[in-house]
């Protein structure tokens, strides 16, 4: 018999950690650089956003810019998919709001 796989396993596959959901709040509002990211979500090492915005990049959520500057400069912005996620995230918030 064939199993049926989950999607809400997939789903959560493809957004990662328990910190994917707190960089993508921040990239709802817009294009953002890593040190911003990093001073928004005051808890997450440098190593921890990096590992999770390469997971986002690589699934698609997020995409990567950089530009010729010195020092470089890298910005990161949700592409279609990751703003396809908003509506969830804002329902995990209200749910979040009365339940916690």
């Amino acid at each position: 018999m064939e199993e049926i796989p989950c999607t809400i396993e997939k789903a959560l596959n493809i957004i990662g950690n328990k910190w994917s959901f707190l960089v993508l709040k921040e990239l709802y509002d817009g294009k953002k650089r890593f040190n911003e990211l990093k001073r928004s979500i005051h808890e997450i090492s440098p190593n921890a956003l990096t590992v999770t915005l390469r997971h986002l990049e690589k699934n698609a959520i997020v995409e990567r810019t950089v530009f010729p500057t010195v020092p470089v400069t890298v910005e990161y912005e949700l592409t279609p998919k990751g703003q396809a996620f908003h509506s969830v995230l804002k329902e995990m918030k209200k749910w979040g709001a009365e339940w916690a």
